[in-house]
């Protein structure tokens, strides 16, 4: 069931009393031709001052406030919803009432009242003197009563302001509006008013919250001052019991409290929120649009801040609208059809959906930045995109859609050969080859009973086999499998996963230690020629059956240069062809051929020419995901289309927003502006190496004034925007702040330029980058992250902050100063384990066995010992370097405050470079 707003009436300053009430049921069907929703107008009320009107669960009665000429103050009264007959008083006349709300069954009827703190006369009015303010008496207490105004019951007891309360229809809890802890947040309480907690926390005034129809939502109407002389005023005027609702915007969250979100940016006074019925959309009222911010009309938006529409057209006010329990009518105050001038009274009108032309869709996306955002992660993000995957057909029609979208917005093609592409080879496919095979003990085993991993070395090994457990070795948890185990040029075999009780049990230990890749690499550093691995768990008790086997892991691509092979044959065997290897002595003969396949991937990119030839400014997002999952999932069993609307369709959506912008600002620009949509970024920023590797004709990447990347800014919440890279160029203080003032949005600048996404190559390259992102969330990197989980209006935002930082960075006519900045050091006593070494690997490589550095962090132990971007690391602590997953083992291993010996091949030559390894991650 929609829900409501109130609050001392917004209207009362533009209306006048009639000299009384009279109540009937007009006939009046006085609707402005654009209004097109409102069929069957019926006026139930008639003079005076008719207001917040909700309607009972069953549909049939209205309570509302009202005030005649002879009153001085508002009365709850409820009515007929189809008119006739008189209004039927609920409060007693005592005080000041508000905020009227029938519970959960309709058998009380909510409200607030100052009777009981300030006795039955009505509270003076506000001092006008200070502007349009409204009070907030302290007095205001929430009661509960019978429809005829018996039995009330009283919910709070305090002196704070406790009033615009409404009810959730499936267990009757409370939405209120409370001074109690010294701001005008929003609480939520128990039907029988217990069990009191708050669900807002920014300064300024959160109130008139609804709740969505099955409850799991709210949608209520906000201030937030800036610091400053706005955030001085607003408590200032608090303090005296006031405050100034002069721009109020609509905000929604989960019933919790939780990823709050503003959904409207109008500027205006907007207010008294309410659901659709389907939970998706919100109508409220609203001044947006006139300059005097006297005329009120109702309007709708969608969650996402999207389909932003006004719905009535007449002059006047128009406010407080609700839905009928069942959607299809509404109720709304208006001054229409007016006895005398400033009255206000209680329409229901029926509620028309008319067909929506193609012209009219097409005309609002064209329109709202919210709509273009909106659309284009919809798109992007819809299921026939296949998750925009390597190798998809969902993703090359991105690549197509996302050219012919740079070519519509004015951009010129800065691809290969005068296009809007920039080819680089990504793999995807790998597969065994014929000649791959098994042999225990003489006897060949059947294809279904082994499979090699996609990380297996190709060739082959015939050895004796031995056994290591779990292949695990752990000195902190006090695990060796390989003690008293002879390894060197044997064949191994390991058990699957890790043991089901003790210290390797653990959800950490679980991971680190269960890795496939750990396993392999271990059994390497311990001399083994192959490695076999079968899942043959080591019973809990005695006697006791294992569990269910697992299946053989498929093969699947997990990347090109530093993901590598592991340096020798790996293969998974059946528990029926592997288990007899756990006792007895065999023998074991391995083949290994692996078939890869690469395809050629693309970046999309665009330039808007500006005035001079200076060093450009460069604007990117990654357009790929992860297809229907595989490794990079978090649901790695899922096997459907991992939709990636956040992750990065919203950066992408973005990018395509700023492109808009500054088209239309092309005039103002200085330096061109490149935009790029990168590919490949989930399989290791390979898109964005291979970019600065082989840049586009005419652009050099470690000369450009700036990189800014868009990497999942699609869950604005609080308006809290995480802007990365801050250290990265002296200049980011002092420009940013002041465009994130502009936009409203509280921006954290910081951190230096590296991370896993597509700015991390162009700081390695020496380019002063920032990185936007709205935060992480529980839908990253699952099929849960779809299209109507994002925030458009939000993510609008962001792209209109980008825009202004590339136009300012275009105007200025000097470049920034990049800053190198060191690794930061340990914060605090804190446990931590392994090593650090301050390498930033280039996670695409260049094909040969070992880690390519795309840069050093300042002042790391790599930096001290000499290594350079661009060296290979080849060797450390006395271990091949073949691949990422090797650094990162031996760096596990490596005590912080230890030497070793790092061998780096450099312009052909192989040098060995002492190195001292630093504090490594810490323990959370």
């Amino acid at each position: 069931m929609p829900k409501r707003s109130s609050a001392p009436l917004l209207l009362l300053p533009v209306l006048l009393l009639a000299p009384e009430i009279a109540w009937g049921n007009g006939g009046a069907q006085l609707v402005e031709p654009r209004e097109v929703h409102l069929g069957d107008l019926r006026q139930l009320t008639h003079g005076g001052e008719n207001a917040e009107a909700y309607w009972s669960p069953d549909g049939k009665e209205l309570v509302f406030q009202a005030r005649a000429l002879d009153e001085g103050c508002d009365r709850i009264y409820r009515m007929n919803a189809s008119g006739g007959g008189a209004p039927l008083p609920v409060s007693s006349g005592a005080g000041r009432t508000t905020c009227a709300y029938f519970n959960a069954d309709g058998s009380r009827v909510l409200y607030s009242s100052t009777h009981l703190l300030a006795g039955d006369a009505c509270p003076a009015p506000p001092d006008r003197a200070q502007g349009y303010v409204w009070p907030v008496y302290e007095s205001y207490e929430i009661l509960l009563a019978r429809p005829d105004g018996s039995e009330p019951v009283r919910l709070t007891e305090n002196a704070a302001y406790d009033a615009e309360s409404t009810v959730c229809a499936k267990d009757g809890s409370i939405v209120f509006t409370s001074t109690r802890d010294g701001d005008l947040e929003l609480y939520r309480m128990d039907a029988d008013g217990k069990n009191v907690r708050r669900l807002t926390e920014a300064p300024g005034y959160d109130g008139g919250a609804f709740f969505s129809p099955d409850c799991s939502r709210i949608v209520w109407r906000a201030s937030r001052p800036r610091d400053g002389a706005e955030l001085d005023d607003y408590r200032r005027l608090l303090a005296q019991g006031l405050v100034r609702p002069g721009k109020l915007e609509l905000w929604t969250a989960e019933a919790d409290g939780s990823e709050a979100r503003q959904i409207t940016y109008l500027g205006a006074a907007s207010f008294a929120p309410s659901f659709f019925p389907s939970g998706e959309r919100v109508i409220f009222s609203s001044n947006a649009g006139d300059a005097g911010g006297r005329e009120f009309d109702l309007w709708a938006v969608n969650l996402d801040g999207s389909g932003l529409e006004r719905i009535t057209w007449t002059p006047g006010f128009d406010g407080f609208p609700m839905f009928s329990p069942d959607g299809t009518r509404l109720a709304f105050a208006s001054n229409r059809n007016q006895g005398a001038p400033g009255e206000t009274n209680v329409f229901v009108a029926q509620w028309v959906e008319p067909p929506q032309t193609a012209a009219a869709s097409a005309e609002a996306v064209a329109a709202a930045p919210a709509d273009r955002f909106a659309s284009d992660v919809r798109w992007l993000a819809a299921d026939a995109r296949e998750g925009r995957g390597i190798g998809t057909r969902g993703l090359a029609e991105a690549a197509d859609w996302l050219a012919a979208r740079f070519a519509a917005l004015g951009l010129e093609p800065a691809g290969d050969e005068g296009g809007f592409f920039h080819r680089f080879e990504v793999p995807v496919e790998v597969a065994v080859g014929e000649g791959s095979g098994v042999t225990l003990d003489g006897t060949a085993l059947a294809r279904a009973d082994f499979q090699p991993l996609s990380f297996s070395a190709a060739g082959a090994a015939a050895a004796p086999v031995v056994t290591a457990g779990y292949g695990i070795t752990a000195a902190e948890l006090g695990v060796d499998d390989y003690a008293g185990v002879e390894a060197r040029g044997k064949v191994v075999v390991v058990r699957r996963f890790t043991p089901e009780s003790g210290p390797l049990a653990a959800d950490e230990a679980q991971r680190r230690y269960g890795d496939l890749r750990y396993k392999a690499w271990n059994a390497r550093e311990h001399g083994a020629a192959a490695l076999l691995v079968v899942d043959l768990p080591v019973p809990v008790e005695p006697g006791a059956e294992p569990p269910a086997e697992a299946p053989l892991p498929e093969l699947r691509v997990e990347g090109f240069g530093s993901e590598g092979d592991a340096g020798l044959p790996v293969v998974f065997l059946s528990r029926a062809a592997g288990a007899r290897l756990f006792t007895g002595e065999h023998t074991a003969r391995l083949e290994v051929e692996l078939a890869r396949r690469t395809e050629p991937a693309v970046n999309v990119v665009g330039v808007l020419r500006g005035r001079e030839r200076a060093a450009p400014v460069l604007v990117g997002a990654h357009y790929d995901h992860l297809g229907l999952g595989g490794p990079g999932s978090l649901e790695p069993e899922a096997k459907e289309p991992h939709n990636g609307a956040d992750d990065n369709a919203s950066g992408t959506a973005g990018l395509l927003e700023i492109a808009r912008l500054l088209a239309g600002r092309r005039g103002e620009l200085g330096r061109d502006v490149w935009f790029v949509a990168f590919s490949g970024e989930e399989r290791g920023v390979l898109g964005s190496t291979a970019f600065v590797r082989r840049p586009p004709a005419g652009l050099a990447p470690d000369a450009l004034v700036a990189m800014l990347n868009l990497d999942m800014v699609g869950r604005l919440r609080g308006d809290k925007l995480t802007i990365l890279g801050g250290e990265s160029a002296d200049e980011w203080p002092a420009l940013v702040p002041p465009v994130c003032e502009k936009a409203g949005l509280a921006c954290s600048l910081s951190g230096d330029g590296y991370g896993p996404s597509d700015h991390t190559p162009f700081y390695a390259a020496g380019v002063p980058i920032l990185h936007f992102f709205t935060g992480t969330h529980p839908d990253y990197h699952r099929p849960s992250d779809d299209a109507e989980r994002v925030n458009a209006a939000g993510g609008a935002r962001v792209a209109a902050v980008v825009a202004d930082v590339a136009a300012e960075l275009s105007r200025r006519p000097a470049a920034l100063t990049y800053r190198a900045t060191p690794s930061p050091p340990p914060q605090g006593d804190v446990r931590s384990y392994g090593a650090s070494l301050g390498t930033v690997p280039d996670y695409a490589g260049d094909g040969r066995p070992g880690v390519l550095l795309a840069g050093v962090r300042p002042g790391s132990p790599a930096e001290t010992g000499g290594l350079r971007r661009g060296d290979l690391l080849v060797e450390l602590r006395g271990s091949p370097i073949q691949t990422i997953h090797d650094l990162m083992f031996v760096l596990r291993a490596a005590k912080p405050g230890e030497k070793a010996t790092a061998v780096v091949e450099r312009d052909g030559k192989r040098l060995s470079l002492e190195v001292v390894f630093g504090e490594g991650r810490r323990m959370r």
